[in-house]
């Protein structure tokens, strides 16, 4: 177990800033309280930069519950990176407000549960996570003190507190069957369980996390929170927590679970279909936008829902979910900025002729609303190329007809929201500086990170070795090295006697009894900073014990075997050693 806390580093920043604020708004007069913003705002910017510098070191373990991998890089730069713009957004409207800088901190404490529900490599840590997300945002819902805000808060409370409790139900019921919370104790102990309280548990859990993600059956709370709470409010509840709870049921069910437990792959898929199927037939006959936007977040949470059914399915699905969760928290920021920016209005009448009084402004509602329908050039499109990539790879071909249909029938009640904006306008208006930038921003970054390389995990071509000079490595935890001939047949992907031999990519793996041998060809899969050959499930069953121990130097590097992916394990060799 590491117990170096500078590996929490970006949580801390998060942390220290909202003690900051906490502290200094006691003594601040009511007019500096937007120091407290500023406070938080440098918080997260300083944890976007560690966040940036801990994605470039190998996968661990914090604390023996917390995984740093590339789900926790993602949520990490995610949330952070969403947190200023929802500080920015929410600064004119609570200006003054005699508990501005309470604000402030709530946002940052909802922001730091949210990072650590997907980085929680442990069911407890899951529970924690989850009330420190959830408890700052009711209070944030009915911040207003007026009878809508009042009202959502009730119903987002009432809902959180509920299913939150069959949350600790599951908990409780996978800690019983399984022995332990850690994922990798779980995952062995539900092994050979009943499987109809493994179904129970998992039914339970997902409950509780899908009601953070705003998904069926734990949506209902999501159109009354974004109608009646103030809009920035609104903004920061249907984006932030959503991608720590996608983040976490993507991690659970690719560590936590074994392959099919409790019908994980069928039970997601069909929650996934039927989200983004109530969410597009309800937003159909909204004319209030924000009511509209909300059931749009209730479709994009069933798309997401796709590539968290297939985990440990394909190699698709975690790319898939990553990308989609960036593209989809700077897509619907940049919409709830323009909301925002036009005076938290409600009506779509209110927008007719926005693209020709505030070009700029309607050019980025309309990259955001045409983005959630998946529109090149835009980020959602690309993720949802990969989520599509991921259903058919994981053989839910049917899902991926599902989210295609219901992708085409988003276009009609968007373009309810856009045409009027093509208009002549009614009369002047002059949309809010600071919301406009926001959105304008969110757009440009929705549109410019579509050309990102969003391909899963795979390496990255490196010049050719001369022939014969293929790498062989020891196995993990073996004493003596491989020598040349250990491998019959000499050539990766070429049958082995008496062994079986797992294609990986562009090596190969051989399964025996004292380890696992690795070999890697003239295009062998390498990063800059070291190669990722992922096990398939039947080398991470063949090799229950290994996780986490290192192996023997090769030479002048090594291989070291580290928790993560979705079979449990990952072996990288250090770049020295190719």
């Amino acid at each position: 177990m590491n117990e170096n806390p500078a590996d929490l580093a970006p949580e801390l920043c998060l942390l220290i800033a909202a003690v900051l604020g906490l502290v200094g708004g006691m003594f601040l007069p009511r007019t500096g309280q937007w120091r407290v913003a500023a406070i938080g705002a440098a918080g997260a910017v300083a944890g976007l930069a560690a966040a940036g510098v801990a994605a470039t070191r190998p996968d661990l373990m914090a604390f023996g519950s917390f995984a740093v991998d590339p789900v926790t890089h993602v949520t990490r730069i995610v949330v952070l990176a969403s947190v200023p713009l929802v500080l920015a957004l929410a600064a004119v409207p609570v200006r003054g407000h005699p508990r501005e800088s309470e604000h402030y901190v709530l946002i940052l404490l909802s922001a730091l549960g949210t990072i650590m529900l997907g980085g929680a490599d442990d069911l407890l840590v899951v529970v924690a996570a989850y009330l420190l997300a959830s408890i700052p945002a009711y209070a944030l819902a009915g911040f207003g003190k007026d009878a809508p805000g009042t009202e959502a808060a009730l119903k987002y409370y009432l809902m959180g507190a509920f299913l939150g409790v069959f949350l600790l139900v599951g908990v409780t019921l996978l800690y019983g069957v399984g022995g332990g919370t850690a994922y990798p104790q779980t995952k062995a102990g539900l092994a050979g369980a009943p499987d109809a309280v493994v179904a129970a548990g998992v039914v339970a859990v997902l409950a509780g996390l899908l009601f953070k993600a705003g998904a069926v059956p734990g949506h209902f709370w999501v159109p009354d929170v974004t109608q009646g709470a103030p809009p920035a409010v609104a903004a920061f509840v249907t984006t932030v927590p959503k991608i720590g709870a996608f983040a976490a049921l993507y991690r659970f069910g690719a560590e936590a679970l074994p392959d099919g437990a409790g019908g994980w792959p069928v039970l997601v898929a069909v929650l996934a279909a039927a989200t983004m199927t109530l969410g597009n037939l309800a937003a159909f006959g909204q004319d209030n936008v924000r009511r509209l936007l909300a059931y749009s977040t209730v479709s994009q949470a069933g798309y997401l829902l796709v590539p968290v059914a297939m985990a440990g399915r394909t190699d698709l699905a975690e790319p898939a979910v990553l990308y989609y969760l960036g593209a989809y928290a700077a897509t619907n920021l940049g919409a709830f900025a323009v909301v925002l920016a036009v005076g938290g209005t409600t009506s779509r009448r209110l927008y007719t002729g926005l693209l020709r009084t505030a070009p700029g402004t309607g050019l980025a509602l309309a990259v955001c609303l045409l983005g959630f329908v998946g529109t090149p050039p835009t980020a959602v499109f690309a993720a949802k190329v990969l989520m599509f990539g991921a259903a058919i790879d994981g053989g839910f071909g049917w899902l991926a007809v599902v989210a295609a249909v219901n992708s085409v029938a988003s276009v009609f009640y968007y373009l309810r929201w856009i045409v009027p904006m093509c208009r002549a306008p009614d009369g002047p208006f002059r949309p809010a500086r600071g919301a406009s930038l926001v959105a304008a921003g969110a757009a440009a970054f929705a549109c410019c990170s579509a050309s990102a390389r969003a391909s899963p995990s795979r390496p990255d071509a490196r010049p050719a070795r001369p022939s014969g000079q293929a790498r062989r490595f020891r196995p993990a935890g073996s004493g003596e090295a491989l020598q040349d001939g250990d491998l019959p047949g000499g050539e990766p992907g070429q049958a082995v006697a008496d062994h079986q031999l797992l294609e990986m990519g562009a090596g190969a793996v051989r399964l025996e009894r004292g380890g696992v041998h690795v070999l890697l060809d003239d295009h062998e899969a390498a990063r800059v900073r070291g190669v990722h050959v992922r096990l398939v499930a039947e080398v991470a069953r063949f090799l229950p014990g290994r996780r986490g121990h290192p192996a023997d130097d090769v030479g002048d590097g090594g291989l070291l075997a580290v928790p993560g992916g979705p079979h449990g394990l990952h072996y990288v060799a250090h770049d020295q050693a190719l």
